[in-house]
């Protein structure tokens, strides 16, 4: 019997839109376990949850740039998710991950310990617990969101490693309040390329290629130095969703690259 028509509730979209971020845009498929469970939480079909994600990958101007196309008729719905996502991550992540455990009893074990400093910090400046969770819950996100719009693999080596991965901030978490959690405001490296990126080692030009400091050629251990020197001058690997915004560019390379 086909599945009866009825209207998506903003509880299913946004949980719908949530998945989207965090598979990469070449695994949307009826089959894929993550599709069929969220299905079968809201009690619809794997195709019609499929559908949906396809529907948001039209309205990613990231994919139409790359002349990747998804659904040709979209509705009023998607696209208001779609906006209110793009302009208020911060608390969309937030309420969508609850909203997502709580349809599909998921447990979230795949926070980035090595991002996680700041949480230390904050309790001691008296956050409450509630506030720490919610950083927790976002930093968790940005970080399935990043790897999957580079395939899970570093934009500059191509390592699919994912426990040697880091979604890194082009603009510092501290730096810019409003898009710490802007997907466009993140790369995926690993864990070595992104500790250079972090301290303005390297940095990335208009184009998307590597850019090195002078200072590595003074480094001393000359290991360390063809780590970095390998890579000059490479285009970085783009991602499939949420293009690198030039503009976070360019403020790592007037503020955070040391040339």
């Amino acid at each position: 019997m086909s599945e009866i028509r009825r209207n998506w509730t903003r509880e299913e979209l946004i949980v719908a839109f949530n998945l989207y971020c965090k598979i990469p845009f070449s695994k949307i498929n009826y089959r894929l376990p993550q599709i069929q469970e969220l299905a079968k939480a809201i009690g619809r079909t794997p195709s019609a949850v499929a559908w949906k994600l396809v529907n948001f990958a039209s309205l990613d101007p990231d994919l139409q740039k790359r002349n990747i196309s998804g659904a040709k008729n979209i509705g009023k719905q998607d696209k208001e998710i779609f906006e209110e996502f793009k302009n208020n991550w911060e608390e969309l992540i937030v309420e969508s991950e609850f909203a997502y455990e709580k349809l599909v009893e998921l447990k979230d074990n795949d926070v980035d310990d090595s991002k996680l400093e700041f949480y230390y910090d904050e309790t001691k400046l008296g956050l409450t617990k509630e506030v720490i969770t919610r950083q927790r819950v976002n930093q968790s996100f940005f970080r399935k969101m990043i790897l999957a719009s580079y395939e899970n693999k570093c934009c500059i080596t191509g390592l699919p490693i994912k426990e040697l991965l880091v979604a890194s901030h082009i603009v510092p978490w501290r730096d810019d309040v409003i898009n710490r959690l802007n997907p466009k405001n993140g790369l995926c490296l690993n864990s070595i390329h992104d500790k250079a990126f972090d301290k303005g080692l390297l940095t990335f030009d208009e184009d998307f290629r590597i850019v090195l400091s002078s200072k590595i050629s003074k480094l001393d251990d000359e290991g360390s130095k063809q780590l970095l020197i390998n890579y000059d001058r490479m285009q970085i690997r783009m991602p499939t969703k949420f293009l690198p915004s030039q503009d976070f560019m360019e403020y790592h390379r007037k503020n955070i690259f040391k040339g």
